[in-house]
């Protein structure tokens, strides 16, 4: 029997919302578009289709790393104000009680508390990304939520426990985003944010050197533009995730865009 392939650690950008699911904005006819498109090439670009997906998203917080055992989750439409077709909305892919197990025992190996949820659906960071990336829903997804506490050193703790996944076919993805300024973002501007384009370069430049990696992202926060891009850093931790399982594996920028004048970049490890 072949062995899996060993996975990549993905941190993707999920967007706005739904935004995948409606019209650009008049004044920015193609403002989603490349992003939508690198969502859709990932799945084309990995060694082999995973044999499931462990994804951490900006948007699930507790105060132990919960696992989401369900066997087959619902949705969860974590955003408002939206059109009511993004409420129709469906991503039936199973998810893995065993996986999510697993996932206990592993972190549970490495002393950290972990705690199980089989209620909870998949939230908008999950199926918003994964209706673009793995369209046909048929690879098994268990969710792990963050830390509450948001400490950095913690979460990249979290990704090293699990990277043993990777050398069994599951594919570890951090769904978040690399600027998460939502006030600046609404002034929805041409002008390109400094700030963010500082705080991209440090990012990139970060996660290819694994022998500081660590280091450098347990204090992120004074990097240049580093709470500028995020005044709070929920939508940054799942990148700490993937970056802990990345093991020795450089980080390499895989999609770089700049929606409203902000930058925004994708990232793979391995």
């Amino acid at each position: 029997m072949t062995a899996p392939a060993r996975m990549p650690t993905l941190f993707i950008p999920h967007g706005g919302g739904p935004c995948f699911f409606m019209p650009n904005p008049p004044d920015h006819p193609k403002l989603w578009d490349k992003m939508a498109a690198y969502l859709r090439a990932i799945a084309s670009t990995l060694p082999a289709k995973p044999t499931a997906i462990v994804v951490i998203s900006g948007h699930w917080e507790e105060t132990h790393v919960t696992v989401n055992a369900g066997p087959a989750p619902g949705m969860m439409f974590d955003y408002s104000g939206f059109p009511p077709h993004t409420y129709q909305l469906r991503y039936p892919a199973p998810g893995s009680p065993e996986l999510a197990a697993e996932i206990r025992g592993l972190l549970g190996k490495a002393g950290i508390l972990t705690g199980s949820n089989d209620k909870r659906g998949y939230d908008h960071g999950v199926f918003v990304p994964f209706l673009l990336m793995f369209p046909d829903a048929d690879i098994p997804v268990v969710q792990v939520s963050l830390l509450n506490n948001l400490d950095p050193a913690q979460h990249l703790a979290v990704g090293r426990a699990l990277e043993p996944l990777r050398d069994k076919g599951v594919l570890i993805v951090g769904s978040g985003m690399s600027y998460h300024n939502m006030y600046n973002f609404r002034t929805n501007t041409h002008s390109l944010d400094k700030a963010s384009q500082e705080f991209d370069v440090w990012l990139g430049d970060a996660l290819a050197d694994p022998d500081a990696r660590d280091r450098k992202l347990a204090h992120w926060d004074e990097a240049p533009g580093a709470r500028h891009s995020h005044p709070r850093e929920e939508h940054l931790l799942p990148l700490m995730v993937v970056a802990g399982a990345a093991g020795d594996d450089k980080g390499e920028k895989k999609f770089n865009d700049v929606i409203w004048g902000k930058v925004l970049s994708g990232f793979q490890f391995g």
